[in-house]
């Protein structure tokens, strides 16, 4: 979904012609894995962070168009809305120094993405949802004038045939409808990638999905909406019923939703999530590719309509073969670099020693656990209570320390991580889970101590403690 496409209108043809190209592509895929002609290479890191854009009242900015331009920066792209950019890195073998490697990138992307925003009147900001957000700014207008975005939003709304309801009950309750996809804008993330040997790659798979719920309890920067306290991470119920569509029959609220924790493991290759894509989900973008089989042009637009929080996506290597990274996209944008990059240290080392133990035998913890972890952790952050493997409900603090933390060292050290770094990194996220502050919970406080609706002031707060790069645990609760 990252290319522009040239139309947004398409006859029954073109999702005909689609259809069967998408049909072709996929036995072409089942047979290039079948046969071991797909890279192997050793796991590979990436990441995207998507940010706001914000003038002098902290309110969203419409002006990514000219502020790209500006940046000129071919890593920093458009998002759906005109306030939110995406930036990404260049993908780094996952040994070494990596981590220092990719927070330097990101550190001088990210300062000139702040010099430039300074010398438009506006600031940049890392947040999962900005707490000054109004519906109203949330239409067409804002739509960044791409044909991609506004072909989505057709499709969409063409296959759904009636408002989107977004009903988020948390420790407040929000309900309302809306009319384009433009509520989705209202989420931003930071994703980690992590391109993984193919005969592997569904044991990676099924490891992101497990390390799902810690990811996203330590990560967790979205309480609010609309000035509403809703999950620690609302972004999840968000941009879940942001794009409540299902696959053939209508299924919108069925087992089967184009944005989802996903239906199951992949049992024997991550082929299964291919062809389930072919088999469950109708076309929503029918462009045509005039391109070579093995390009896999119409799968991977295909698999860019499908948002599962954990996605396999196909690239392809120097040598043109194709490889999988698993994309893990439950994690909020911000609060720093540092806190982003400590977040994916966790997810890669937690992944990798998971792997590791799926390699030999099948997962302790059932796929339904799994789910229902990811959503109490989402919505109770450092408060919830987990299953993990040994069947028992366990505090997901004590579950961090006990467990989790050390198994993501264990990750690491298997990568070939610099010890020291994943050391300096780890122990970022050790402190935040023993201070129990983390990006959701600071904006709660504040807010608390505010004893008001001072969400204006709450984001000059953040924006102040995000420019000195000092994780979110040290944060105190005023403007710097």
């Amino acid at each position: 979904m990252g290319l522009e496409i040239d139309n947004c209108t398409f006859s029954n043809r073109d999702f005909e012609q689609f259809r069967k190209e998408l049909a072709r592509e996929t036995e072409w895929l089942q047979q290039a894995i079948s046969s071991g002609n797909c890279s192997e290479k050793s796991p590979t890191a990436g990441f995207e962070i998507e940010a706001w854009l914000v003038d002098e009242q902290m309110k969203p900015a419409p002006l990514n168009s000219s502020f790209l331009k500006t940046l000129n920066d071919p890593l920093a792209t458009p998002e759906l809305a005109k306030f939110n950019i995406e930036l990404n890195n260049s993908p780094l073998p996952l040994k070494g120094n990596v981590l220092q490697q990719l927070n330097r990138e990101l550190e001088s992307t990210w300062g000139n993405v702040i010099q430039t925003a300074e010398s438009m009147g506006l600031s940049a900001v890392m947040i999962g949802i900005l707490p000054t957000l109004e519906k109203s700014s949330l239409c067409l207008r804002n739509m960044s004038e791409l044909n991609r975005f506004r072909a989505l939003n057709e499709q969409i709304l063409k296959q759904r045939n009636a408002p989107i309801h977004l009903d988020i009950n948390g420790k407040e309750h929000l309900k309302l409808d809306h009319h384009d996809v433009m509520l989705e804008s209202a989420a931003t993330s930071f994703q980690v990638h992590m391109q993984v040997p193919l005969n592997r790659a569904h044991h990676f798979y099924n490891a992101s999905i497990i390390a799902s719920a810690p990811c996203v309890a330590i990560s967790a920067n979205s309480p609010f909406l609309f000035k509403h306290d809703l999950w620690d991470e609302t972004r999840i119920p968000l941009f879940e019923q942001s794009i409540e569509t299902g696959g053939y029959g209508g299924a919108a609220r069925g087992p089967i939703r184009r944005v989802s924790f996903g239906t199951d493991y992949a049992r024997k290759s991550i082929m299964e999530c291919f062809e389930e894509n072919l088999q469950h989900f109708p076309v929503l973008l029918p462009v045509h590719y005039a391109s070579d089989i093995g390009e896999l042009a119409h799968l991977r637009l295909h698999n860019g309509t499908i948002w599962r929080w954990n996605r396999p996506l196909i690239g392809f290597d120097q040598d043109s073969l194709p490889h999988i990274r698993i994309e893990h996209r439950i994690m909020a944008a911000g609060p720093t670099i540092i806190d982003s990059v400590a977040n994916a240290a966790f997810f890669y080392g937690l992944t990798t020693a998971i792997e590791q133990q799926l390699a030999n035998e099948v997962p302790r913890l059932t796929f339904a656990q799994a789910k229902d972890n990811f959503y109490l952790a989402s919505k109770n952050g450092l408060d919830a209570h987990l299953s993990w493997d040994d069947g028992e409900h366990q505090r997901i603090q004590t579950l961090l320390l006990e467990k989790l933390l050390p198994l993501a060292r264990e990750g690491l050290a298997i990568l070939g991580i610099n010890h020291s770094d994943a050391k300096n990194y780890l122990d970022i996220i050790c402190e935040r889970v023993e201070s129990k502050q983390n990006g959701c919970q600071w904006q709660r406080h504040f807010i608390k101590q505010q004893n008001s609706n001072g969400f204006k002031e709450m984001v000059e707060a953040y924006l102040s403690h995000q420019k000195t790069e000092k994780p979110v645990h040290t944060w105190s609760l005023s403007k710097l």
